[in-house]
Order: C-alpha cells, then sequence, then structure tokens
C-alpha cells in the first residue's frame, strides 16, 4: 500500500519516461513532481522537500552520480537511481555517492513501486519524546535507539533512509554478528551477489559516519565469515 501523503520527484531527461512515471505513480496515490535534468532537479529542490528522489544516471550535463553526491552533502531524502543494465559501476558508485538502492533499466513499473514502498518503510519513524530515550555509545558517536537518531556531540548526524535501517538492525543485535544474507532480507531486497555487494557499499558508507578510521572500524566490525557486527562500549 503506498503512502498517499508522499512526495516523489522523477529526475530523467527521457519526456516520454517522465510523463508515463508521473502518470503509474499518481494513480497509485503518490504526489509526483519531475524533473528534465539535474539542473531542472537543483531549482525545484531549493523551494520543495520530498520524500524520496527517483533520479536517473545517464543524463546529459550533470549524472545522476554528481547529483546524488550534491544532494547528500544537505539532505538524506531517500534517492533510487534508475541505471542502464550492463553499467555495474554506476550503480556502485552510485550506492558510494549516497543513493538508497538502484533499479536497472527497462524494468516493470510494478517493480518500482514495490522498490519505492521498501524505501519509503525504512524511513525511520519519530519516537515520542516522553519515552526515555535508549543510547548505544560508540566512541564520539550516540545513537538514539528509540528515535532512530544518531549524534556526535550536539550535531544531528544525517542517516539516509537504508543506514537507518542498517543501524536498526545492528542496535536491536549489539555484540552479534549479522549475516550479510539476512541484512539482504531485512532490507527487503532480492537475494543476490550484487544485492549484498551493495550492502558492503552501505556498510562502508555507515563507517564514514561512525569510526574515526573507517578503514580499521572499531564499532562496525567485519567478522570473517559471518557478516558485521556492532560493537558498542
Amino acid at each position: 500500500m503506498s503512502d498517499p501523503d508522499a512526495h516523489l520527484l522523477i529526475v530523467d531527461d527521457d519526456e516520454r519516461i517522465r510523463g508515463l512515471l508521473q502518470k503509474f505513480l499518481i494513480r497509485q496515490g503518490f504526489l509526483v513532481s519531475t524533473a528534465r535534468d539535474a539542473g531542472h532537479a537543483r531549482r525545484i529542490l531549493l523551494g520543495l522537500d520530498f520524500d524520496l528522489i527517483v533520479l536517473d544516471v545517464m543524463m546529459p550535463g550533470e549524472d545522476g552520480v554528481s547529483l546524488t553526491r550534491a544532494i547528500r552533502e544537505t539532505s538524506d531524502t531517500p534517492i533510487l537511481l534508475l541505471t542502464a543494465k550492463s553499467e555495474t559501476m554506476d550503480r556502485i558508485a552510485g550506492l558510494e555517492a549516497g543513493a538508497d538502492d538502484y533499479l536497472a533499466k527497462p524494468f516493470e513499473p510494478k517493480e518500482l513501486l514495490l522498490r519505492i514502498n521498501a524505501i519509503l518503510r525504512r524511513m525511520p519513524e519519530v519516537a515520542s519524546r516522553e519515552v526515555a530515550p535508549k543510547l548505544l555509545t560508540l566512541g564520539p558517536i550516540r545513537y538514539d535507539i528509540e528515535r532512530g537518531e544518531m549524534w556526535r556531540g550536539e550535531d544531528l548526524v544525517r542517516l539516509t533512509a537504508t543506514e537507518s535501517q542498517l543501524m536498526k538492525i545492528f542496535a536491536a543485535k549489539p555484540g552479534e554478528a549479522v549475516s550479510r544474507t539476512s541484512l539482504v532480507e531485512d532490507l527487503g531486497r532480492d537475494r543476490s551477489q550484487s544485492q549484498e555487494r551493495a550492502v558492503d557499499v552501505q556498510i562502508t558508507r555507515l563507517r564514514r559516519k561512525i569510526e574515526s578510521d573507517p578503514k580499521q572500524p572499531r564499532y562496525l566490525q567485519t567478522v570473517r565469515g559471518s557478516g558485521y557486527m556492532l560493537a558498542p562500549d
């Protein structure tokens, strides 16, 4: 079931694809805006907030990966990339830039809908302020389990939807290894080596926000043969 209040931005230089996706997603109950290229999207984003951005990688001028990286400098709005089926490196580059997921062209509109709903379900919900917070300490980082918030001192650390979901998964099992296969399933993705690789990329990005030295992680550890483990203080 789609969130009737969710506002999506479709960014694609192909006018026909933009129109078809807009009509389809409106019929599914979404509010939908469109942009014809990265520059147009940047102007729209200056004045509007969105619940999710569907972004084509291959566009004339600034490409989708560059725009993803720019958006991540100021926003944690979920981003779903549309990539050419054969361009594996585009997908990896997009995830490293901050995208939450990708979908290879050509695709069925229903699959796009499933991916969008899966990402929106992963968005953290703000817990009641009256509930006493449960905190995990990761060196200078504090993670509020109840609120799904990460703090470094007085500064809120922005987490993407996927990073928030990963923290929820690990926080539920501190000190316990979680397999890559389980992470793929818990994130609502199809089992495949490419999706496990995508999880590895998301872990790398999350470590950059947690660890003082992401190449030698202290808190989000790799457990050889088992997966990953959150090891709070």
